[in-house]
C-alpha cells in the first residue's frame, strides 16, 4: 500500500535539497513535493508503504542536522487531504455549515492536523494552506455540523499541540456566507 506519507520541513533550502536526496535514496518512495516555502524554508513530502516512509523520514531527519523544523509520518493519510492541499475543493452550498480553522507554526503540522481533523468527525476538509505568504505557518479549514466541526478542530489542534506547534483554533457556528465565497 502506498497511502502513507512522510514530510520533513527545514530552515535551509540547501539542506532541503540534501534531505530530499537522502529521502529518495533511502528506499522505494515517490516524491510528492520538494520546494521552497515561506519564509526561506524548504519542505519535502514523499509517499509509499509505511516501512519505506519511516526509512525515508529517518534518513531525512538524520541528514537535516540543525536545519530540522518539523517532520511527520502519517501511516494512512485520509484521501481528502491532497485535494485540500491542492486547493481544488469546491463546496456545494449544501455542504456549508460551521467553519473550523486550525493554525499551526509549521506546514508539516498543518498536514498532520488536517489528517487528524478529517478522521475525527463527519466534516468536509476544504483547505490546507501551506506556508506561502503567511510566514511559513499553515492552516486548515473544515465545515460541517457544529458538533462535528468542534470534534474535528479539537483533534487536529491536539495533533499540533503535542509538538508545541499550535497557533490557534476556532469554530464559527454560523459563519456569514462571505467566509466561503471563494469555495462555493
Amino acid at each position: 500500500m502506498s497511502d502513507s506519507i512522510g514530510m520533513v520541513e527545514l530552515t535551509s533550502i540547501a539542506i532541503g535539497h540534501e534531505v530530499e536526496d537522502a529521502m529518495l535514496k533511502s528506499g522505494a518512495v515517490e516524491l510528492l513535493m520538494a520546494r521552497t516555502i515561506c519564509s526561506g524554508k524548504f519542505a519535502v513530502m514523499v509517499k509509499g508503504d509505511t516501512g519505506a516512509i519511516q526509512a525515508a523520514v529517518g534518513a531525512g531527519v538524520d541528514t537535516a542536522r540543525e536545519g530540522l523544523i518539523d517532520h511527520i509520518i502519517i501511516p494512512s493519510i485520509h484521501p481528502s487531504v491532497f485535494p485540500a492541499i491542492g486547493q481544488s475543493v469546491a463546496l456545494d452550498a449544501s455542504q456549508v455549515g460551521a467553519m473550523g480553522v486550525i493554525e499551526t507554526f509549521s506546514a508539516a503540522a498543518a498536514v498532520e492536523a488536517a489528517d487528524a481533523a478529517v478522521k475525527a468527525g463527519d466534516v468536509t476538509l476544504f483547505r490546507v494552506y501551506l506556508a506561502m505568504a503567511i510566514g511559513g505557518k499553515g492552516y486548515v479549514q473544515v465545515t460541517g455540523e457544529v458538533s462535528a466541526v468542534r470534534a474535528a478542530v479539537e483533534e487536529g489542534a491536539a495533533a499540533a499541540s503535542r509538538k508545541g506547534l499550535l497557533v490557534a483554533r476556532v469554530v464559527i457556528p454560523r459563519p456569514r456566507a462571505e467566509l466561503f465565497r471563494e469555495f462555493v
